[in-house]
């Protein structure tokens, strides 16, 4: 809390979990039966300011629509409509702009989205609050509290400001919004010495937004507004911004260079029809349609109906994409921050062990034969709760109880069953400050009384222990040993105890919790997902790095990391308190070898982020809770969880997962890479035709032929060819292997892998067999030569198209029905060539003639040893003689 309006005080606040209530209500100068007065309640406030998180000025939609057209390559394609128009193809013109503005609006969408996700945080924020003012107890909007305020709580309130408790009475809270972690807390108001402890730890304070749950009790007013731990989240999460995918990125890249690269080209093509006498007004159209043909109009299409089709598939995978784009940053990340519990866990908790008769027992163990010690452990762990299961339902209680209670299910051990042989006759409900629960029994002419708590709670008050030979004198030493050995395993662990009574005894815990009989040692965890094995196993195959990110116990997360494979047993965790002192240049050298992180704060989580991202990682980053949205937004891939995740973290993030589940993770990851690969072959489908017209233009001339194409040849293939056959790439099946490969390097341009190799080349042979066909049709006299070197052209194109379906596989072993759009688009463009050429209507138009049979079948078989070539071209990088760099895509 500053000591002023809007934070200017340098001087740092208190640690107020290490002062006591009495302290703190002095430094407040408040009074805890009579509250502040009227006057000292308008000071304060015009001093600290309203108890609001106040929203940040929002762009208008007129200037949101607007900076959609900045982009280079929008510019460009705006550039193409307008000389498109000039030319006459008007429905290019129109095309070009639906494009245009079809992106257009997924940008503006996506901004408004963004400007939510502070608007869901203050809903956060609770409605009113009970405080203590003027000696009386009023109920008043929340946004009016002011440090020092005397605010009253009970079960079922959302805590109106930050507090630091003065009284509590088996008060539990939900910190989930601010932690992640579903168990409830259990709250004190006795000081904690240590500082620097994230909210989780403070258990003798209140968070703003967080609900209790139980018990009741009060506290002081010790932060408000922005200045309360879910204002530091909101002013984290106004400051934060994405940048750019790596897709954007790279197609950023490839726009500015394209355009110079077409500039150049068309002015040369240009000059060189000049010198060589033709018409200035025919190369002028022919130049300018080059340049239309050149810009591949049809990407943004094919790149956004990629990105839609790979959400759609990825919705029915229980991932549901918020942000277009991050569809393809998935196939980038090379890290997966993770929280633990219901992403690589169950979020369950699950009986695993039993430390009974002075053996360590897997709960799955073979119960036929029971030594007397189990089956009363057994009988305690069926009865001894507050478990309710009715028949057909889930059980309804406390996590830790439901996991004891279906434990002794499996075991055989039937509540309902039990009790009618041992009903309850009293108890002694659990306390947060003694940290057990007794329950009474009757049984035949006698009581028993069952207890059950944490270890270091319970083995105190027992004096002897049970064993198979019976009751022997209790060694408390060697079984806190134990049970502190199981914890450091990530188990949580209860102790479990009985006593026998000949009748009721009063029910007082110096009582009734006194000289009781150890019975064994219960340990639990929340299981991982089974799915989780396969997905880390994946991730690390494909060269990506899983990293766990918890509020949990650093013991408990390093266990699980264990099991997974995220991590040894002997790595370090590093927890939020180490991160604190902890430079920026050491934590990027740790980086290299941690893989779990405990107990962090949301400030902490951005900062590794941002370290994972200053030494070259795409990093995408899961959570659930408010906490989490900061570092959702500024990771290059927000993941939130749609089960158990809060609103303010859905809105931050690019991708919910609608089960919570860490393996959609990966199926996500698997379908970007996919993604990428169809808008690379695309590009690389596309260029290479338009490198074949460009050279068909540009060497006919300096070897005494004639123009080949006519201006509507250019603008017809670019719209035949780059149409159908590019939209049906986004329809292509994943490559095999796939997720068997390293991530691509963010900066890693998008021609890389041979790709401008495979663009020059293949546009010099379409260039040359263009320009062959042209040649032996003039020597022959025909005055149709400009009608097969059109065909030619055309052709070609389409078997390049079925070509390079596949960066390795080749298309014979691929199959033509492996992907039946990319058959139907070429089958269709065949069918749209051979009209052009032979209905009289279309002769007119595009100046094209029909063909003799013959000659037909000779423009096809030239345009086929396209795709022969470039099947020679893969065979060759199969067997590692061509671009070693792409071994592996």
């Amino acid at each position: 809390m500053s000591e002023a309006k809007n934070n200017n005080n340098s001087t740092s606040p208190p640690e107020w979990q290490t002062l006591t209530a009495e302290q703190t209500v002095a430094h407040w100068k408040s009074d805890v039966g009579q509250g502040l007065d009227r006057a000292e309640i308008n000071r304060r406030k015009e001093l600290y300011g309203s108890n609001d998180i106040p929203e940040k000025a929002k762009r208008g939609l007129a200037r949101i629509i607007l900076t959609q057209f900045s982009d280079l390559m929008i510019l460009i394609l705006l550039g193409a409509a307008i000389i498109s128009g000039i030319v006459g193809d008007v429905e290019d013109t129109i095309a070009i702009l639906v494009i245009v503005i079809l992106n257009a609006v997924i940008g503006a969408v996506q901004e408004y989205r963004a400007q939510r996700a502070l608007a869901a945080l203050r809903m956060m924020a609770a409605p009113e609050a009970k405080v203590m003012r003027n000696a009386q107890v009023q109920v008043v909007p929340a946004s009016e509290l002011v440090p020092g305020d005397i605010a009253l709580l009970e079960a079922g309130l959302v805590v109106p400001a930050d507090l630091r408790l003065i009284e509590s009475s088996d008060l539990q809270a939900d910190e989930a919004v601010l932690t992640g972690e579903s168990v409830t807390v259990d709250k004190q108001v006795v000081p904690i010495p240590q500082t620097s402890l994230s909210p989780g730890e403070k258990i003798n304070m209140m968070f703003k937004g967080t609900q209790v749950t139980r018990g009741r009790g009060n506290g002081i007013v010790v932060a408000t507004g922005l200045d309360t731990e879910l204002g530091h989240i909101a002013r984290l999460l106004r400051e934060e911004s994405t940048g750019k995918t790596p897709l954007q990125q790279r197609l950023a890249a490839f726009g500015s260079r394209l355009s110079l690269f077409v500039l150049a080209i068309c002015v040369l093509i240009f000059v060189a029809g000049l010198l060589r006498g033709e018409p200035l007004v025919l190369m002028f159209l022919t130049a300018v349609s080059l340049a239309v043909a050149a810009i591949p109009e049809a990407l943004p299409a094919v790149v956004t109906i990629s990105l839609a089709f790979g959400a759609r598939k990825l919705s029915r995978h229980k991932a549901l994409i918020r942000h277009l784009p991050s569809v393809e940053t998935l196939g980038s990340v090379t890290v997966i921050c993770s929280d633990k519990t219901g992403t690589l866990t169950e979020n369950r908790m699950q009986l695993e062990k039993l430390y009974v008769d002075g053996k360590l027992l897997d709960a799955s163990f073979s119960r036929d034969e029971k030594t007397t010690a189990q089956e009363m452990l057994w009988q305690a762990l069926s009865i001894s709760n507050d478990v309710e299961a009715a028949q057909g339902h889930e059980p309804i209680g406390e996590p830790t109880e439901i996991a004891l209670f279906n434990g002794a299910g499996k075991a055989g051990f039937d509540k309902s069953t039990l009790l009618q042989n041992l009903p309850r006759v009293a108890e002694l409900p659990f306390d947060s400050e003694r940290k057990r629960m007794t329950t009474v029994h009757q049984r035949d002419e006698d009581l028993i009384a069952f207890t059950k708590g944490a270890p270091e709670q319970v083995l105190p008050q027992c004096h002897l222990q049970l064993m198979t030979g019976g009751e022997v004198e209790i060694d408390r030493k060697a079984l806190l040993s134990q049970a502190d050995r199981l914890a450091e395993e990530g188990f949580r662990v209860l102790a479990v105890a009985f006593r026998v009574w000949p009748q009721l005894p009063e029910l007082r815990v110096d009582e009734l919790e006194n000289r009781l009989v150890f019975l064994g040692l219960v340990a639990l965890i929340d299981p991982p997902r089974e799915e989780a094995y396969g997905a880390v196993e994946e991730c690390l195959t494909a060269g990506i790095t899983p990293m766990m990110i918890t509020g949990d116990h650093p013991a408990t997360a390093r266990a699980i990391a264990a099991r997974l494979g995220i991590a040894n047993t002997d790595d370090l965790v590093i927890t939020g308190s180490e991160l604190e002192g902890m430079s920026a240049e050491t934590l990027a050298s740790r980086l290299e070898h941690i893989r779990v992180f405990a107990r962090v704060s949301p400030k902490q989580k951005i900062l590794l982020v941002q370290a994972l991202q200053n030494k070259g990682d795409f990093v995408a980053m899961t959570g659930d809770g408010v906490n989490d949205a900061p570092a959702l937004k500024h990771a290059d891939i927000g993941v939130a969880m749609g089960q158990k995740g809060t609103d303010v973290a859905r809105e931050a993030a690019d991708m919910v997962l609608l089960d919570d589940n860490f393996a959609t993770i990966v199926t996500a990851v698997r379908e970007g890479r996919r993604i990428f690969d169809n808008i690379r072959k695309f590009i690389k489908d596309t260029m290479s035709s338009n490198s074949g017209e460009i050279w068909s233009l540009l060497l006919a001339p300096f070897l005494g032929l004639p123009i080949p194409l006519l201006p509507i040849h250019i603008l017809w293939i670019n719209l035949v060819t780059d149409g159908l056959p590019g939209l049906a790439f986004t329809a292509e099946p994943a490559e095999r292997g796939v997720m068997n490969r390293p991530p691509r390097p963010p900066k890693e341009s998008i021609f890389a892998h041979g790709m401008w190799q495979h663009i020059i080349w293949t546009g010099l042979f379409v260039g040359g067999i263009t320009i062959a066909s042209q040649a032996w049709a003039l020597a022959r006299g025909v005055e149709y030569w400009q009608t097969i070197a059109f065909t030619v052209l055309t052709v070609s194109q389409l078997f390049h198209s079925l070509a390079v379906r596949s960066e390795r596989q080749s298309i014979f072993t691929l199959g033509l029905l492996s992907n039946p759009y990319m058959l139907g688009a070429v089958l269709l463009t065949v069918v749209l060539q051979l009209m052009v050429i032979y209905v009289p209507a279309f002769n007119s138009v595009f100046n094209t003639q029909p063909l003799p049979l013959f000659d037909l079948g000779i423009c096809f078989a030239l345009s086929s040893l396209v795709l022969f070539a470039v099947e020679i071209e893969k065979w060759m990088i199969r067997r590692g003689w061509l671009y070693q760099e792409g071994v592996g895509r």
